[in-house]
Protein backbone atom coordinates (compact mmCIF):
# COMPACT_ATOMS: atom_id res chain seq x y z
CA UNK A 1 0.00 0.00 0.00
CA UNK A 2 1.05 3.49 -0.86
CA UNK A 3 0.57 6.66 1.85
CA UNK A 4 1.43 9.67 1.16
CA UNK A 5 1.61 11.76 4.19
CA UNK A 6 1.08 15.39 3.23
CA UNK A 7 2.11 18.27 5.92
CA UNK A 8 0.51 21.88 5.24
CA UNK A 9 1.81 25.25 6.35
CA UNK A 10 3.79 26.14 8.91
CA UNK A 11 4.82 22.24 9.90
CA UNK A 12 8.44 22.84 8.38
CA UNK A 13 8.70 24.59 11.56
CA UNK A 14 8.24 21.85 13.91
CA UNK A 15 10.96 21.61 16.73
CA UNK A 16 11.09 25.05 16.55
CA UNK A 17 7.65 26.43 16.99
CA UNK A 18 5.55 26.12 20.15
CA UNK A 19 7.64 23.35 21.28
CA UNK A 20 5.63 22.98 24.22
CA UNK A 21 2.45 22.02 22.07
CA UNK A 22 4.16 20.45 19.39
CA UNK A 23 7.33 18.49 21.07
CA UNK A 24 10.90 18.66 19.83
CA UNK A 25 11.55 16.99 16.95
CA UNK A 26 11.88 18.53 13.53
CA UNK A 27 9.09 17.28 10.46
CA UNK A 28 12.36 15.27 8.68
CA UNK A 29 12.97 13.43 12.00
CA UNK A 30 9.31 12.75 12.62
CA UNK A 31 8.40 11.69 8.77
CA UNK A 32 11.87 9.66 9.25
CA UNK A 33 10.02 7.63 11.93
CA UNK A 34 6.92 7.24 10.14
CA UNK A 35 8.84 5.87 6.70
CA UNK A 36 10.24 3.29 9.00
CA UNK A 37 6.56 2.80 10.92
CA UNK A 38 4.82 1.87 7.27
CA UNK A 39 7.58 -0.26 6.73
CA UNK A 40 6.85 -2.28 9.64
CA UNK A 41 3.07 -2.15 8.43
CA UNK A 42 4.22 -3.36 4.97
CA UNK A 43 3.17 0.49 3.94
CA UNK A 44 5.54 2.53 1.00
CA UNK A 45 5.36 6.23 3.22
CA UNK A 46 6.27 8.99 1.09
CA UNK A 47 6.06 12.74 2.47
CA UNK A 48 5.82 16.21 1.78
CA UNK A 49 5.47 19.82 2.93
CA UNK A 50 4.03 22.83 1.61
CA UNK A 51 2.77 25.75 2.72
CA UNK A 52 0.46 26.54 -0.43
CA UNK A 53 -2.97 25.90 -0.73
CA UNK A 54 -2.85 24.70 -4.76
CA UNK A 55 -0.35 22.31 -3.88
CA UNK A 56 -1.86 20.35 -1.66
CA UNK A 57 -4.81 20.19 -3.60
CA UNK A 58 -2.80 19.40 -6.29
CA UNK A 59 -1.41 16.21 -4.64
CA UNK A 60 -4.39 14.77 -3.28
CA UNK A 61 -5.90 15.41 -6.57
CA UNK A 62 -2.50 13.34 -8.29
CA UNK A 63 -3.84 9.36 -7.39
CA UNK A 64 -0.73 8.86 -6.50
CA UNK A 65 -1.56 7.08 -3.76
CA UNK A 66 -3.58 4.31 -2.05
CA UNK A 67 -4.70 6.77 1.18
CA UNK A 68 -3.23 9.74 2.20
CA UNK A 69 -2.38 11.14 6.02
CA UNK A 70 -3.63 14.87 6.13
CA UNK A 71 -2.13 17.00 8.21
CA UNK A 72 -3.52 20.33 6.70
CA UNK A 73 -2.83 22.95 9.22
CA UNK A 74 -4.28 26.12 9.69
CA UNK A 75 -6.36 25.07 6.31
CA UNK A 76 -8.12 22.62 8.17
CA UNK A 77 -10.25 25.19 9.74
CA UNK A 78 -11.43 27.56 6.78
CA UNK A 79 -10.27 25.60 3.20
CA UNK A 80 -13.33 24.44 1.25
CA UNK A 81 -11.22 23.97 -1.98
CA UNK A 82 -8.99 21.36 -0.11
CA UNK A 83 -12.01 19.79 1.20
CA UNK A 84 -13.34 19.63 -1.97
CA UNK A 85 -10.36 17.25 -3.32
CA UNK A 86 -10.58 15.69 -0.72
CA UNK A 87 -14.91 14.84 -1.38
CA UNK A 88 -13.85 14.19 -4.79
CA UNK A 89 -10.50 11.79 -4.44
CA UNK A 90 -11.11 8.09 -5.14
CA UNK A 91 -8.90 6.80 -2.03
CA UNK A 92 -9.59 7.85 1.75
CA UNK A 93 -7.66 10.69 3.43
CA UNK A 94 -7.16 11.04 7.01
CA UNK A 95 -6.72 13.84 8.96
CA UNK A 96 -4.27 14.04 11.79
CA UNK A 97 -3.31 16.80 13.97
CA UNK A 98 -0.41 16.36 16.31
CA UNK A 99 -1.91 18.72 19.41
CA UNK A 100 -5.72 18.49 20.65
CA UNK A 101 -7.33 21.08 18.61
CA UNK A 102 -10.71 20.93 20.47
CA UNK A 103 -8.32 21.89 24.44
CA UNK A 104 -7.06 25.00 22.15
CA UNK A 105 -8.46 28.12 20.41
CA UNK A 106 -12.34 27.98 19.55
CA UNK A 107 -11.30 28.59 16.02
CA UNK A 108 -9.46 25.62 15.83
CA UNK A 109 -12.10 22.95 17.48
CA UNK A 110 -13.95 23.32 13.79
CA UNK A 111 -12.75 21.75 10.53
CA UNK A 112 -14.39 22.29 7.09
CA UNK A 113 -12.72 19.44 6.55
CA UNK A 114 -13.54 16.48 8.96
CA UNK A 115 -16.90 15.10 7.21
CA UNK A 116 -15.40 14.44 3.89
CA UNK A 117 -12.11 12.48 5.85
CA UNK A 118 -12.26 8.56 6.75
CA UNK A 119 -11.44 9.85 10.23
CA UNK A 120 -10.21 12.87 12.65
CA UNK A 121 -7.33 12.07 15.03
CA UNK A 122 -5.72 14.57 17.27
CA UNK A 123 -4.31 15.12 20.15
CA UNK A 124 -1.79 12.56 20.24
CA UNK A 125 1.53 14.61 19.07
CA UNK A 126 3.41 12.05 16.93
CA UNK A 127 1.91 9.41 17.25
CA UNK A 128 -0.98 10.99 15.18
CA UNK A 129 0.58 9.89 12.39
CA UNK A 130 0.97 6.36 12.93
CA UNK A 131 -2.70 6.06 14.06
CA UNK A 132 -3.31 7.65 10.61
CA UNK A 133 -1.25 4.89 9.22
CA UNK A 134 -2.75 2.36 10.90
CA UNK A 135 -6.24 3.19 9.96
CA UNK A 136 -5.12 3.72 6.27
CA UNK A 137 -3.28 0.29 5.88
CA UNK A 138 -7.05 -1.43 8.38
CA UNK A 139 -9.00 0.14 6.21
CA UNK A 140 -7.22 -1.35 3.43
CA UNK A 141 -7.06 -4.73 4.53
CA UNK A 142 -11.04 -4.52 5.01
CA UNK A 143 -11.86 -3.76 1.51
Amino acid sequence: MKIMIINGPNLDKLGKREPEIYGNKTLRDIMKDMVEYGKFLGADITWTQTNFEGEIIDLINSGDADGYVLNAGAYTHYSYAIRDSIKACEVPVVEVHISNVYAREEFRSKSVLSAVCLGTISGFGIDSYRLGIQALVYHNEED
